[in-house]
């Protein structure tokens, strides 16, 4: 089976769809697919489902909504199986798309840092490629799947960075800016999104129109935080104006 929790849940098997429709038993199956190779206790699904609230026999309504999971996936050979406090889901090699997201990571970031920035692109793209829009985001009453959710963002958009950083690098600066224009608009308050555009658009031969991306940050920034940009943007700010040619193509822009 396939298990996939980088977008809406959904769980497949070949072509049959075997994703739970009730909300409950899905919550349950979120928990297991994160606390795997682990497994949750009663205690920790009922917390999960229910919250500080559980019905008087949480752990029977617990047990139910395995069985339904393992009815569904077929009964005995089901992979939810029981722990000694509680159960734990068997995820095989290739089953659970946030494993293929982390292993086109892991291959990128070797391939970044030995500056096979080209092949590292094609890395970071199969990665983000797995993801299908916001994790698990229709199940983030969960306590786990909102920390999870909030968490693996981060880790995307640390993953958008650094394919953006490779690209800049290997000079295909004009293409990435209708995308960075984009990326400052939905992240506002990252100022790493602001730098690159700034970049993309200098070594485009658009000076006016990076500076004039400095003051639209400038602005966000004291606008929402009260705060100037960070010593990054400054400087890059002050190279453009005096055209430093460590602004040229070659010259990476490193963390």
């Amino acid at each position: 089976m396939h298990y996939k929790i980088l977008g809406p849940l959904r769980v497949c098997d070949g072509e049959r769809n075997l994703t739970p429709s009730a909300r409950k038993p899905a919550i349950l199956l979120a928990n297991l697919l994160l606390k795997s190779p682990q497994g949750a206790t009663i205690e920790q699904l009922q917390d999960e489902i229910w919250g500080a609230s559980p019905p008087s026999r949480a752990s029977a309504a617990v047990h139910v909504h395995v069985s339904r999971l393992r009815k569904l996936w077929g009964g005995s050979e089901s992979p939810l199986q029981t722990s000694t406090s509680g159960y734990v889901m068997h995820i095989r090699s290739g089953e659970l798309d946030l494993h293929e997201f982390e292993r086109h990571v892991h291959s990128a970031r070797c391939l970044y840092r030995s500056e096979n920035y080209g092949e590292a692109v094609e890395s970071f793209r199969a990665a983000l490629g797995v993801y299908r829009g916001p994790a698990l985001d229709e199940l983030r009453e969960s306590p786990a799947v909102r920390n999870f959710s909030t968490r693996f963002e981060e880790h995307r958009l640390e993953t958008v960075e650094l394919m953006i950083e490779c690209e800049l690098t290997l000079g295909r600066h004009r293409e990435l800016v209708g995308w960075l224009y984009a990326l400052t608009a939905e992240y506002p308050l990252r100022e790493t999104f602001h730098r690159y555009l700034m970049i993309a658009l200098y070594r485009s031969e658009r000076q006016g129109d990076a500076l004039k991306a400095y003051r639209s940050a400038r602005a966000i920034l004291r606008d929402e935080l009260g705060l100037e940009p960070g010593r990054a943007l400054r400087e890059l700010q002050r190279a453009i104006l005096a055209a430093d040619c460590q602004l040229e193509l070659r010259a990476v822009v490193r963390r």
